[in-house]
């Protein structure tokens, strides 16, 4: 089929950009963990090189494999969990989706403290990580190459916008050129999303626990908080895990090198950097009160991200529903109304108000004294900031003038009265 007239633009800076992305991503993941090591966590100060020994093991690689694929099998076993459908596709299409990763996300820490009470060596995960990191890095070119090659046997309709942009291999590998890949009712993308790399982390900060308690012979109440906050916050995902559904990652980006290293790498070997700093660092120690003033603010936080996206959801899966009556909207020339009162009249992505509340409430925790644990809010900061963005330009080529409208209704991006 022939490629259709489309008005999709360059993104992310077009090759240069994507290059320069591909190029800064895996070396971020490893720098940033080098930096931040026990003798010291500054980003200024330029890592020792690790030997070749520490950057490839073999037996990561096939650990990080087997991960993996485990999570592919449990997913595609297990019994329990539901059907839910996606949003339309071009072709007024829904995708079926098989979403059970809270029973997978319980499955695997089941199966993790099994192991582990009949002698599976953690510490290896922990002496072994800067290899585990290179695994990942490796994992990721290597599917994201695969997919690559593979949106070439698909028809036309199932690729992104992307492919309509004058781009190059690298560019296209980036975004990733297939919207949907499928191996018959199995959904790579959705997989990704919450599986490997999601789990993966909790699995990894469990690791880093154990390794601490097996360090000091005693609880590091600061290193428990912190991983209390990542577990809740994947498992509460899992259990909402058809929320995701909606998402720009689902509805409109490929499955490129972007989602599949972010996903299956950047995510559990960055996002556990508050834990592994706490491992090394376990001079940061707080006090009851400051425990419990960290934990209300995470709730605060968490209370705002569930209550709102949940609203959303409910909303987009049915505008009709009696308890969401209250709700004032603004109606589209399209005909699809947007929300423009509670949750939704305070800012136009008020759940991610409520993820950065809790994303700086897990840094607050290491202490002030180095930036390398706030790397996560820092990101994460620019990363909704720039998600916002391309929401923006995507409503606005979609609702036109209704979206000025709209914005004139919502006058705040994320926090009121501050942006």
């Amino acid at each position: 089929m022939k490629n259709k007239k489309s008005n999709a633009v360059e993104e992310f800076g077009g090759t240069f950009g994507t290059l320069v992305l591909t190029t800064v991503l895996p070396l971020t993941t490893i720098y940033l963990n080098l930096a931040c090591g026990k003798s010291s966590c500054s980003i200024l100060t330029l890592p020792l090189m690790p030997t070749m020994e520490e950057m490839f093991n073999t037996t990561s690689l096939l650990i990080y494999t087997g991960w993996f694929f485990f999570q592919l099998i449990i997913h595609l076993l297990l019994p329990f969990g539901s059907i839910q459908y996606g949003l339309p596709l071009k072709n007024d299409k829904r995708l079926s989706y098989k979403c059970n990763g809270f029973s997978c996300f319980i499955f695997s820490v089941l199966a993790f403290v099994v192991a582990y009470i009949f002698g599976l060596p953690t510490s290896f995960v922990y002496k072994h990580y800067l290899s585990f990191i290179v695994s990942s890095i490796f994992f990721s070119f290597t599917l994201s190459l695969f997919l690559y090659i593979k949106s070439f046997s698909v028809p036309y309709d199932k690729l992104t916008d992307s492919v309509n942009v004058k781009g190059s291999f690298i560019y296209q590998h980036f975004l990733g050129r297939e919207l949907n890949p499928r191996f018959g009712d199995f959904d790579l993308k959705f997989f990704c999303e919450l599986r490997p790399g999601l789990i993966g982390w909790i699995i990894l900060d469990f690791c880093i626990l154990i390794e601490d308690f097996q360090k000091h012979n005693s609880l590091n109440y600061s290193l428990a908080l912190v991983v209390f906050f990542h577990t809740f916050y994947v498992a509460d995902a899992l259990w909402h895990e058809e929320a995701i559904l909606s998402t720009m990652d689902i509805v409109h980006d490929g499955l490129g090198l972007m989602l599949v290293m972010g996903n299956l790498s950047w995510v559990p070997f960055l996002y556990s950097l508050q834990a592994r700093f706490l491992l090394e660092h376990p001079q940061i120690q707080w006090s009851f009160c400051a425990l419990v003033a960290f934990f209300l603010l995470n709730l605060v936080g968490y209370a705002i991200f569930r209550l709102s996206n949940s609203q959303k959801n409910e909303f987009r899966k049915n505008p009709h529903n009696p308890s969401l009556s209250h709700l004032k909207t603004l109606r589209t020339s399209s005909g699809k109304k947007l929300l423009v009162s509670s949750w939704w009249g305070l800012s136009r992505h008020p759940n991610y108000m409520g993820d950065l509340i809790m994303a700086l409430t897990w840094s607050l925790v290491t202490g002030f004294q180095h930036i390398i644990p706030y790397f996560y809010p820092i990101y994460f900061t620019y990363l909704l900031v720039h998600r916002g963005m391309r929401d923006d330009a995507h409503c606005r080529k979609k609702y036109g003038s209704d979206w000025d409208t709209y914005c004139d209704t919502v006058h705040y991006k994320i926090f009121p009265y501050i942006y």
